[in-house]
Order: C-alpha cells, then sequence, then structure tokens
C-alpha cells in the first residue's frame, strides 16, 4: 500500500532560522511512526537562493528505506508547505493562571479594558489616517516635480529638436527614483514588498507571517510605495495602506515597540494573538478606509479576509477605526488644499460623484454589464496567469537583491519609454478649453489650443488617469489611443506586480478597466442610433473598472461596497455587484486569484472558509498526525529540553498526560502546553525543587509571558545546567486544562470547521478512554486543498 508524504523546510535569514514551524505529519495514521522516522532523516534538498524546500509529494511503497529523487525544478506549483510560518494562537489558553487574573478583575476593571480598546482602535485610525495623508501629500509633491521637469523639457524640444533627451531625463528619473525604493525593500525589508495584502490575508487566516508587522516593516512600506508611485510605474498606493494599517494596529495595541526596545507599559493585557489579531483586524479596515474613503468596505474587506468568530463589539470598534481614519485624512487633506473643513478628500483615490442624469443605468443595459464581467474575468485570469509564470521566473534566476533591484529600474525605465512613444506617435489631438482639467496636459506636436490626449492616460499619476477616465467628456479619448492604452498598460501592470517594490494592483486594474469599459462605450455609441443618448462613456469605464479588477483579486461583497462607496452613489450597486460576481465565476474557472496565488507561492498553510466539496469520507483518523510528542504532568527538566531542541520535530504544541498512580493503563490527556510557554518555564527556572527549597524569587504570572511576546527566545539561548536537567517541572499550573478535543471517527468538514470558527492552532484527537492518538494542526487541513488531484491521489494511496 501506498502513502503519500510531505515535508518542507524554509530557509531564511539568520534570526528566523531558528523559528520553529507547524509540525507537518502525514497522512496514514498506521504506517506514520516508520514513515516519520524516514523523513527525519532523509529527504533531498534543492536551494534557489534564500529559498530550500524538499519534494512534498511522493509516493513510498512499504519496501522504500528512504525518500528518493531529487526535483528536477524548484518545486514552484502549489503542492508545498513551509515549516516557516506557524499558526497563531487565538484560542486563550485558560490555565490557573489565566483563571486566577481573570476571578480577580472587578466589573469596572472588565470595563475600564473594554474602554481601552475602543481607545486603541481610534489611535489606530487616527495613525493610519496621518500615514495616508503623508504619502498622499508626499506623491503630490514629488510626482508634480517631476511631472513639470519633464513637461518643460519636452516643450523646449519639441521647438527645436532633440526630444530623445527628454526620454533619456524621463527615464533616468523613473529608473533612479524607483532603484531607491527597490534598495530600501530588496536590502533592508523584503517583506515589505509588493501590496502586502496577501500576508495580511494570512495573518488575519491565522498565520504568522515573520516580520510582517514590525516597524521597520511600515517604515519601509511607506517609502517605497513613494518611491515606486513617483517613479512612474504601473502601480497604485491604495493596496499597501492596508499593510500599513496593519502594522500600526500591531504596534499600538502592544503598548511598546520591540524594534526600537521601547515599553510604555500600557496595554499590556493585549499581548497575546487573542486580542492583537482584533487589532490587526482594525488596522486593515483602517487602511482600506484611507485608501478608498470606505469606511464600510472596510469593515467588510476585514470580515470577508478574517475570521468568522466575531462579535458585533469587535465589530462596531473595527468600524469606529475605520471613520476615524477616513475622517483624519479627510482633514489633514482639507489643510493641505487650503481649504479647511472642506471634507471632500475621503480617500487617496477620489472616483468622482457620479451624479449627471447621463450616468443612469437602463434594465436592458444589465446584460451588457454581465458581458463586461465575464471580459474582466477573463483578462483577470490572463493577468494572473502571466503574473505566475513571471514570479516563478523571478523565484528561479531574480532571486538576489542586486539583481532584483536592477529588474525594478529596467521596469521602470522601459515604462517611461513605452509611454513617451506612445505619447510620440499618438495623433490624438483634442481641445483644451475651460472644461478640462488636465494636470499637466502636453501639447507636443497638436496645434495651439490642443492637449495630446494619450498624455493624459500616461503623463500622470495613474489616479488622476482613472478618474479622467471616467469623468471627461464624451469625445476625450478617441478608441484606438484607449485600445492601445489598455494593450500596453496590461502587459506593464503584469510585469510590475511582483517586483521588489512596494507596490498595489488595484490602481492598475481600475486603470486597465477603466480603458477598456469607456472604449465598450464608445463603441456601443457607434453601432446603436441612440447611443450617444444611453452609452455614456465614463459610466461604462466605471464598470470596467469594476469588473477588471474583480477578475484580478476575485473579492466581491467588501469590493463592491468599496465600489459604491467610492463612486458616492448607491444607484451603481447592483450593476457593480453582477459584474464582481461574474468576473469571479468566469476568473475562477481558469485560475484563483491573484492574491491566492500569490499565497501558493509562498508555501503559506490558509485555510479556506470550507472545507473540501468531497471530504466527508475523511475522519480526524486520516487528517491527524501520529504519533504525538506528549510530556508527563511532572516532567524531566532534561526531556523537556531535549524535546525542543530537537531540530527535526518543530512540534509547537505538546498534550499532556496523566498516569494513573498504582494503575497499568496507558496515560490519559489531561491538558495542553505550547513551546513558548516551555520556554518561558525554563528561562524562570520553575523547577519544583527549586519552589521546595524556597529559592524562587516569587510565583510567576502572566505578565512573565506577556512580557516575553511575541519574540519568544529560542531554546538555544536557554541555559540548563547538568544538575538543572535532573530537576522536575510541574505543568499542571500553566497547561490548558481543557484543549479542544475531538474522536477518531470525526469527520474532516466538522473538524475544518473547528479550526475555522474557534481559531484553533491545534486539536487532540482522543480515543473512547481519552488518550491521545493523534494531533491536527493547520497543515494538516491545509494540505487538503493542495493540488487538483490531491484527495483523488490520497483516496487510491490508501484503498
Amino acid at each position: 500500500m501506498a502513502n503519500i508524504a510531505k515535508k518542507v523546510s524554509w530557509s531564511s535569514r539568520a534570526e528566523e532560522s531558528g523559528a520553529a514551524g507547524e509540525r507537518t505529519p502525514l497522512f496514514n495514521g498506521s504506517e506514520q511512526p516508520r514513515l516519520s522516522r524516514q523523513l527525519s532523516g532523509g529527504g533531498s534538498v534543492f536551494q534557489i537562493g534564500r529559498l530550500s524546500t524538499v519534494d512534498l509529494e511522493e509516493e513510498i511503497t512499504s519496501d522504500e528505506d528512504s525518500l528518493r529523487g531529487r526535483p528536477k525544478e524548484i518545486p514552484h506549483n502549489e503542492k508545498l508547505l513551509s515549516l516557516k510560518y506557524e499558526s497563531l494562537d487565538y484560542d486563550n489558553i485558560e490555565n490557573q493562571l489565566f483563571l486566577e487574573e481573570e476571578r480577580r478583575m472587578s466589573y469596572m476593571g472588565f470595563r475600564c479594558l473594554e474602554i481601552s480598546r475602543w481607545v486603541v482602535c481610534g489611535l489606530i485610525g487616527f495613525l493610519t489616517g496621518l500615514i495616508a495623508c503623508f504619502i498622499d501629500i508626499a506623491v503630490e509633491e514629488l510626482a508634480g516635480i517631476k511631472y513639470r521637469v519633464v513637461k518643460q523639457n519636452i516643450e523646449k524640444f519639441t521647438e527645436v529638436g532633440g526630444l530623445s533627451i527628454s526620454l533619456i531625463l524621463w527615464a533616468v528619473l523613473n529608473a533612479s527614483i524607483v532603484m531607491l525604493g527597490a534598495i530600501i525593500v530588496a536590502f533592508f525589508e523584503p517583506i515589505a514588498a509588493g501590496s502586502g495584502i496577501p500576508q495580511i490575508k494570512c495573518y488575519l487566516n491565522g498565520v504568522k507571517i515573520p516580520r510582517v508587522v514590525r516597524l521597520k516593516t511600515l517604515v519601509v512600506k511607506v517609502c517605497g510605495v513613494i518611491c515606486s508611485v513617483v517613479g512612474g510605474l504601473a502601480v497604485g498606493k491604495e493596496g499597501p495602506m492596508i499593510h500599513s494599517g496593519a502594522v500600526v494596529a500591531a504596534g499600538v495595541s502592544q503598548g511598546r515597540s520591540t524594534s526600537l526596545k521601547r515599553d510604555f507599559k500600557i496595554f499590556e493585557y493585549f499581548r497575546r494573538d487573542t486580542e492583537k489579531r482584533d487589532f490587526v483586524s482594525a488596522g486593515a479596515a483602517a487602511g482600506v478606509s484611507a485608501a478608498f474613503g470606505a469606511p464600510v468596505g472596510g469593515v467588510l474587506f476585514a470580515l470577508e479576509e478574517g475570521a468568522s468568530f466575531w462579535n458585533q463589539m469587535l465589530t462596531w470598534r473595527i468600524f469606529f477605526a475605520s471613520m476615524i481614519s477616513t475622517f483624519t485624512l479627510n482633514f489633514f487633506l482639507s489643510i493641505y488644499h487650503k481649504n479647511p473643513g472642506d471634507l471632500s478628500n475621503p480617500g487617496l483615490i477620489n472616483f468622482g460623484r457620479f451624479e449627471s442624469d447621463s450616468g443612469a443605468y437602463n434594465l436592458y443595459e444589465i446584460p451588457l454589464f454581465i458581458a463586461m464581467g465575464a471580459i474582466g474575468g477573463l483578462l483577470g485570469a490572463l493577468f494572473n496567469v502571466l503574473n505566475y509564470w513571471l514570479t516563478i521566473f523571478r523565484i528561479r534566476y531574480v532571486h538576489r537583491p542586486c539583481l532584483q533591484v536592477m529588474e525594478a529600474m529596467l521596469v521602470a525605465a522601459v515604462t517611461a519609454t513605452v509611454s513617451f512613444t506612445m505619447i510620440y506617435f499618438s495623433n490624438d489631438c483634442q481641445p483644451l478649453g475651460p472644461e478640462h482639467n488636465e494636470e499637466y496636459p502636453l501639447q507636443l506636436f497638436c496645434a495651439d489650443g490642443e492637449y495630446n490626449s494619450m498624455a493624459t492616460a500616461f503623463f500622470n499619476t495613474p489616479e488622476r488617469s482613472v478618474r479622467s477616465l471616467f469623468h471627461n467628456q464624451p469625445g476625450t479619448y478617441n478608441p484606438l489611443t484607449l485600445g492601445l492604452f489598455t494593450l500596453t498598460y496590461f502587459f506593464l501592470a503584469c510585469w510590475t506586480y511582483g517586483l521588489a517594490v512596494s507596490a498595489g494592483v488595484f490602481i492598475p486594474s481600475l486603470l486597465i478597466g477603466a480603458a477598456w469599459g469607456r472604449l465598450f462605450g464608445i463603441l456601443l455609441a457607434s453601432i446603436t442610433s441612440n447611443g450617444s443618448i444611453w452609452a455614456d462613456p465614463g459610466k461604462y469605464a466605471l464598470i470596467g473598472a469594476a469588473a477588471q479588477l474583480g477578475g484580478i483579486v476575485r473579492m466581491t461583497l467588501s469590493l463592491t461596497v468599496i465600489m459604491v462607496e467610492a463612486t458616492g452613489n448607491v444607484t451603481y450597486g447592483l450593476p457593480i455587484m453582477l459584474v464582481l460576481m461574474t468576473a469571479k465565476i468566469v476568473g475562477d474557472y481558469f485560475v484563483e486569484g491573484l492574491y491566492d496565488i500569490h499565497i501558493k507561492l509562498q508555501s503559506v498553510p490558509f485555510l479556506h472558509l470550507e472545507a473540501p466539496a468531497t471530504s466527508h469520507w475523511l475522519t480526524a483518523r486520516e487528517v491527524m498526525g501520529s504519533p504525538v510528542t506528549c510530556l508527563n504532568r511532572i516532567e524531566k527538566v532534561g526531556t523537556i529540553v531535549d524535546i525542543l531542541s530537537n531540530t527535526s520535530t518543530n512540534h509547537n504544541g505538546f498534550p499532556v498526560v496523566v498516569q494513573v498512580t498504582g494503575s497499568d493503563e496507558p496515560a490519559k490527556l489531561c491538558g495542553l502546553i505550547l513551546r513558548s510557554q516551555l520556554i518561558v518555564l525554563l528561562k524562570h527556572k520553575v523547577f519544583v525543587e527549586l519552589a521546595r527549597s524556597r529559592l524562587t524569587q516569587r510565583k510567576l504570572q502572566l505578565k512573565d509571558f506577556r512580557d516575553a511576546y511575541p519574540r519568544f527566545p529560542p531554546i538555544q539561548s536557554i541555559h540548563v545546567s547538568q544538575d538543572e536537567r535532573e530537576c522536575m517541572m510541574d505543568l499542571t499550573e500553566f497547561m490548558n486544562a481543557t484543549p479542544y478535543t475531538v474522536p477518531q471517527e470525526t469527520s474532516l468538514p466538522r473538524v475544518f470547521k473547528l479550526f475555522r470558527a474557534l481559531g484553533l492552532r491545534h486539536l487532540v484527537v482522543v480515543d473512547d478512554e481519552n488518550r491521545v492518538v493523534g494531533l491536527v494542526t493547520r497543515k494538516d487541513l491545509a494540505r487538503y486543498h493542495l493540488g487538483k488531484h490531491g484527495l483523488e491521489e490520497l483516496q487510491v494511496a490508501q484503498t
């Protein structure tokens, strides 16, 4: 009989190499002990830069003694799970220390804690709004300087000849600015690359991503996104705001900065994953609100990407943080625009108001909107597939920081060259009248009083280009201009996403969709007799933008509300909803969403909302990892140190068992204790012998565990003498005496629901006598979503 064996390892920076990941057990319980020893000793390693993995999926017969076969290429497909990532302990550890603290707290103490949560959410919204305001002002000022310099140069050499100098100037300026942003990302904080939305999705899903919510990451993210947008890349600054808000929330809620080594001695009660993850949800929502001026959309984004176990009060706090964020940004931008009190800039991107009569839609247009949704799904699937293979290429060949910087500079220079070439050869000249509010109009070879329409799309920040496509008068763009712009910007945006720069994909997606959506409206008006009356180009630009964005990111509920709030017109709610649903259905038929693809490429054990549809025949026995490393309630210190030091296991949760005195029956489950707890106990020398001899200074408290959170020291830094190894440690007071357990025959969907609904990290599988027979972790469940034939392969292997 064949078994399916999986194991991975991921080596990163020196400070992360010792981080323990979730255990990665095998499938079949009957064969697991022997195969587990095989995997610990064997397994060929394939290295690409900082990434090292082993083949995840091999069929091993009972006659084979070791894993065989080196992978011929880097395993870039979805059949990977990385030991780099741990789960969050969202479930409270209800040990004796925790229960005693909760019982000592008065009603007024709980009320004060609730008030503190509201205060923290208010601070999160305020600081996130300030960061968004800083990014917006910096981009407007720096991009304005760049475009004015290039514009003056172009106007100068248009008359005397030598426009190649203008091209070189534009390309050099873009490449230089992008080089700065790429250097700080590639060399100082690689986790700050991209939008950060996949990482925050994973965090809200319950996965601890190394370095994702650190202060250094925030600084690099903010500076990097300014350089990316000012450098003219096909990116937006809205996506990174979600990551920035999450980092702000993680820092403010803890009342200290581990990076700066400053402890303000406030909010100490919130120093645990349960509270921190809730505040990170509020930070992500505040980031969405600051980016799009959509507080309700921010709440729905955090709810859609987070867990389903929120309570009503938490939702209200998240909404409060979102409202404070958008108000803060609005208020300070009104001061910047020298119009204090004019709260007309709720977000970084302002779609403008769709209030004209021509913008209304008719019933017979709904099929056209659905067709546009299908087009958006197809184009989104193409975008995601191209970006997937481009990311694989980067993993293989562009993994060194210097190469990543050079690639970013190359993309910036090519973007400037393509933009200049498209503007140079375009003959789409439009009259520059009082109704046109182009920020940097280029005349180039157009007649006096006219401007180059292609320059409106390329020679501008992406946000302004989106607004011009939404609201410029009919006839502003000719079909050829829109078609060429859509084609070139599509491939530029696809090439750009995934570079070692801080950048988002929201605005490029909206810009691409707005371009082909406006083209769609122009063609409708031209082929129908009264099309000029109802086929408003701005309206179809909005629908196309929603279709393209939905086809790429595959968000439905939250994106619908974000688009409705950003447009300020609820009338478009139904068309946008239908378009996003259609784009998702069509796109999912071919490939997953962009963020899901990048999550799989990072080998993150991401849990989806539901268990696989055909998994009811699976039980906890097939899912669990076995044998399980258990600890006695009173355990020898040397045994604990040896278990924690064993690099071949990297377990993070240990069932605690008790043996009935004078009985020959096997030990029974009495609790669960985590690796982090054991390390704190070893650090403080909580030994039975020392307690009896009264050598301990004080009783260990929850504060000691909170002070060590979140960067618990590695076991290698804990010094235990030979005499101390012979001591005993009583785990009764510190273990979770009521861990969640399930029988062996529990179905996989029920196990999955427990994990998703309760935010579990470990689920103990017991027999009828309450004896430990296995342990289910996040990786055990995430593995069943991997690959198109994962369940079929497992079924074949077990028959």
